[in-house]
């Protein structure tokens, strides 16, 4: 998708990390209901699901694909050939439609759960965002684990990423230890030195561990960050992620007098004043 500078993009994934959280999985009927609503709120983009997780998943995946037309709808995907290609096939009927491909970059993940090297990290981006390219033209991909990555090597990655076509960087605080400081001077640094930064919009996922989810997210966009992922009342894996109302509308300052209100947000296209 074509993006303002100015613009902020809220992206929702009540729909994939929301119903991560206990008592919050949701069937097909139930995904689509939530999707309609989340159109009817005006969010951009709508996190579907994760569809090489289960069959149900790819359906739920398929059926807002075909549904809901106005959002991008995007589909969740493992730096791995067969994930993306379900991906693709969930996300067929949509009229806008993004696959968000992820792997981890810290060298605990690599080491203790992944058990390949940086290298192999580097080629599996490369690889998955040229090939999600064939399906699609908006890719995100997503550095799990980017807060607690070396620093030099995950701004090779995010670099390698954009250079293979990826549209979207995301970089998580996948454990939630984040803090507002630390935060804004990690997306800082990040942009500042990856060299073809500008050729992509950078995007910032919160988890809600310390209670800092939306600060996080807020700090983030002081960086340089346009693109919140955010949930209906912050639910997701563990303590939540960022809420799907204060995270992007804590960035909308209305002229001396408050925040803007929800209507007046989208009325100005979420537009940073």
């Amino acid at each position: 998708m074509s993006h303002d500078s100015a613009r902020i993009v809220v992206f929702d994934t009540t729909l994939r990390d929301g119903e991560q959280a206990p008592g919050f999985s949701m069937d097909v009927p139930s995904k689509l209901t939530m999707a309609r609503a989340l159109d009817a709120l005006g969010v951009d983009i709508i996190e579907a699901g994760f569809p090489i997780a289960s069959p149900a998943d790819a359906e739920a995946t398929r059926q807002v694909a075909l549904e809901v037309r106005r959002p991008v709808i995007a589909a969740l995907a493992r730096c791995r050939p067969l994930d993306i290609d379900e991906a693709a096939r969930a996300l067929e009927p949509a009229e806008r439609k993004r696959i968000h491909t992820f792997l981890a970059t810290s060298d605990l993940h690599l080491q203790a759960k992944l058990r390949i090297t940086r290298e192999q990290c580097l080629d599996a981006v490369v690889d998955s965002v040229r090939r999600a390219r064939n399906f699609v033209d908006d890719v995100e991909f997503s550095a799990e684990d980017a807060t607690r990555s070396d620093r030099d090597f995950l701004c090779r990655v995010v670099e390698a990423a954009i250079n293979a076509g990826a549209t979207t960087i995301n970089l998580p605080d996948t454990v939630g230890y984040g803090i507002p400081d630390e935060t804004r001077d990690f997306f800082a640094a990040v942009i500042g030195r990856v060299p073809n930064a500008d050729k992509a919009v950078f995007s910032a996922h919160c988890h809600d561990d310390l209670g800092l989810a939306v600060a996080n997210t807020l700090a983030a966009l002081q960086a340089g960050v346009r693109q919140v992922e955010c949930t209906v009342n912050g639910i997701g894996e563990r303590a939540g992620s960022g809420r799907g109302r204060q995270s992007p509308a804590g960035a909308l300052r209305a002229p001396p007098g408050g925040w803007l209100p929800n209507r007046r947000a989208r009325q100005s296209g979420n537009r940073l004043r």
